[in-house]
């Protein structure tokens, strides 16, 4: 092989030399300063794009802060309403309450009265029903008619619980 023979070897180093030093020089003049303002210019947007994070993370911390006192804001002022239409329920059902406690005492009232009223119609019929009774027994066992105005006498005594005169047991 004859790049092996070391005779060779000298015109071969010599060539080596000139291309790596042709192809140093223009890695130098052109390659390594794209790639350098590549670099920089990447450097330069990373920097800029981290600045606009960090700008846009206050931001929405700022709007979150916002956010977070909007919301403690409404929630006080859900709870104000909701404390107010309480009130005012509890107001409303009190009122409400007292009307009918006065409706029952006025419809109590009158159930009262119409109880008295039958009570008191109650003891004029038992009046009467005691007069016919105490007629018809008198007039069965003595066959005379009883004079009213006495009978009545003895049933009101009767009811009244006194016994009548000279019949005492």
């Amino acid at each position: 092989m004859p790049q092996l023979d070391p005779a060779g070897f000298v015109p071969q180093l010599f060539w080596l030399a000139v291309i790596f030093l042709v192809l140093f020089l223009l890695m130098r003049g052109l390659a390594v300063p794209r790639v350098g303002r590549a670099i920089e210019a990447r450097r330069q947007r990373l920097d800029g794009d981290l600045g606009r994070a960090a700008a846009m993370r206050t931001e929405a911390e700022a709007v979150l802060a916002g956010y977070e006192t909007a919301l403690a804001a409404a929630r006080g002022e859900a709870q104000t309403r909701l404390r107010e239409t309480a009130e005012q329920m509890a107001a409303a059902a009190a009122e409400r309450q007292r009307e009918l406690a006065a409706t029952l005492a006025r419809q109590v009232a009158a159930a009262e009265s119409r109880i008295a009223a039958g009570r008191d119609q109650a003891l004029a019929d038992v009046r009467g029903i005691a007069a016919d009774v105490g007629r018809a027994m008198v007039e069965k066992l003595t066959g005379a008619t009883p004079d009213a105005a006495k009978l009545a006498a003895a049933v009101d005594a009767a009811l009244a619980g006194d016994a009548p005169a000279g019949r005492a047991s």
